[in-house]
């Protein structure tokens, strides 16, 4: 029932820092696997530097460099 609670908080509250950093909390608390821990405790620190998870930066990262390829693609076909 916990668990259900904090996926509906957390749908709806998906932009606010603030769960990301809760959540990364209880995941190293909760998670009994290392890599787990590691991944969330690394999570937790890239959003206290950045105010962006992991997630956040790699969805942006791919979302600039598929622009960056559609624009090449398009200047190939216009030449």
């Amino acid at each position: 029932m916990k668990t259900l609670t904090m996926i509906i908080v957390g749908l709806i509250l998906t932009s606010c820092s603030e769960l990301l950093v809760l959540s990364s909390i209880g995941g190293v608390a909760v998670s009994q696997s290392p890599a787990v821990k590691a991944y969330n405790g690394v999570d937790m620190l890239t959003i206290m530097k950045t105010e962006k998870g992991i997630k956040q930066h790699t969805y942006e990262r791919i979302k600039n460099e598929t622009q960056k390829f559609k624009s090449n693609e398009s200047r190939k076909k216009n030449k």
